[in-house]
């Protein structure tokens, strides 16, 4: 637990001073590779595990200190020491004793001393520290409080339960390989291999419980692939034919163009401006025994890589806040401002009317983001619309949506999709 609670602290410490947690995990692990897969998981449960319920963990923290705790590093890992103490099973007493041998070693080593005392006195104190630190919606709804403002603003009668599948583990949810098995082959081989699952979509399957891939069936050799239930609806939305030519235009790191290769037989460019992350796009697709054409370039800039052949279907998949899929990014709601979602929505409008003069008439585009924000999407989607006479909307009609904003819940993560056909 020692190392756990170290590394955690480590991670956490990234975060709180801008770097994102998938950055800073895997900064340690370059730095540490003799970790032990088990090592690597619980420190990853740990960092996740704080940070979703970081505004509870920082209200307790502070009712608990007499003067604020200056080190970072101190202040990191009395956080994770109190998520483990309330969210986990690890003993008490042990989670105690590892975090005062960690504060020995941890910057001025004067800290001991205060991680026994303040680690004492909440567990003493528990349920009446904890009561009071959810007085205010920071540590009621662990979110910041603009956020959660935005929210009730936006989803007068659903914020709650958003910001409450927000700080929820998300699901784990597959989507089979149509080219190699189909979904009720795939549940056989769950069911063999001992793994809970159940069907949710047309190529979804939902574990009951989260496992790493080296435990699915076939994932290395292509069987399926771990997408959400909701990002498996652009596919869907498209309805992409054979012999189509098609755009992914954002495609990293490659699940939906994976998915658009397998409903068909496609003329596929995917396009993403980070060469590192295109480079994944193509591992993704070799795994899956599929192939397009990957090309480097700015979604908001095509003439630079387009060949001027239109496309009969577009799929900008924007940069956004990935504000509905926090639960999976927990960082996401710590890093982000008000003013990205301004940039974002900027951003998002210069794609969208670049893109559009891709589409062949009578072509459609897909705009999706997996964001919760109405700026991201149903004020951006009207903007375009106004903006462009020849853009019909087309009705969006999956999952629990039917205007296209899918909320996060217990299947799925919070997506937005608008469909538009160009007029002949």
């Amino acid at each position: 637990m020692f190392a756990t609670q170290k590394y955690a602290s480590q991670s956490l410490s990234a975060v709180l001073a801008g770097q994102t947690l998938t950055e800073a995990l895997s900064e340690l692990w370059k730095a540490m590779p003799d970790l032990r897969p088990q090592q690597r998981g619980a420190i990853q449960d740990l960092s996740y595990g704080t940070l979703r319920h970081f505004g509870l963990l920082d209200n307790t923290l502070k009712l608990l200190l007499n003067k604020p705790v200056h080190e970072p590093a101190l202040k990191a890992l009395l956080l994770v020491c109190l998520y483990q103490l309330q969210f986990t099973r690890a003993a008490p007493y042990s989670v105690v004793d590892h975090a005062v041998k960690v504060a020995s070693h941890t910057g001025s080593g004067q800290g001991k001393g205060l991680v026994n005392a303040i680690l004492r006195n909440f567990l003493r104190r528990r349920d009446t520290i904890l009561n009071e630190a959810r007085h205010n919606d920071y540590g009621k709804w662990s979110h910041p409080q603009w956020w959660v403002n935005a929210m009730r603003e936006a989803w007068p009668a659903q914020w709650e339960s958003i910001l409450n599948a927000g700080n929820q583990h998300p699901p784990l949810t597959l989507r089979v390989n149509r080219h190699r098995s189909n979904v009720e082959q795939y549940m056989a081989l769950l069911a063999e291999a001992g793994l809970e699952a159940s069907v949710t979509g047309k190529d979804a399957i939902r574990l009951r419980y989260p496992v790493g891939v080296d435990r699915l069936p076939g994932f290395f050799d292509g069987l399926v692939s771990v997408q959400d239930l909701g990002a498996q609806y652009a596919a869907q939305l498209l309805d992409v034919q054979d012999g189509m030519r098609v755009l992914d235009a954002c495609s990293a790191p490659g699940g939906k163009t994976g998915h658009l290769l397998e409903t068909a037989t496609l003329d596929l460019t995917a396009v993403d401006s980070d060469a590192q992350r295109l480079t994944r796009v193509g591992d993704n697709l070799q795994r899956l025994g599929l192939s397009a054409k990957l090309v480097r370039g700015d979604a908001s800039r095509p003439k630079e890589w387009w060949d001027g052949t239109p496309f009969d279907r577009v799929l900008a998949d924007v940069p956004c806040s990935a504000s509905g899929v926090a639960r999976r990014h927990p960082d996401i709601k710590w890093l982000r401002r008000p003013e990205d979602i301004v940039q974002f929505a900027q951003q998002q409008a210069v794609m969208l009317d670049a893109l559009w003069g891709l589409v062949a008439p009578g072509g459609k585009l897909l705009y999706a983001t997996c964001s919760i924000f109405p700026a991201e999407n149903k004020d951006q989607a009207a903007a375009f619309a106004a903006r462009n006479a020849d853009a019909q909307r087309l009705p969006v009609n999956v999952g629990t949506a039917d205007d296209g904003q899918l909320l996060p819940n217990p299947e799925h993560d919070g997506f937005y999709y608008a469909l538009f056909q160009k007029a002949r």
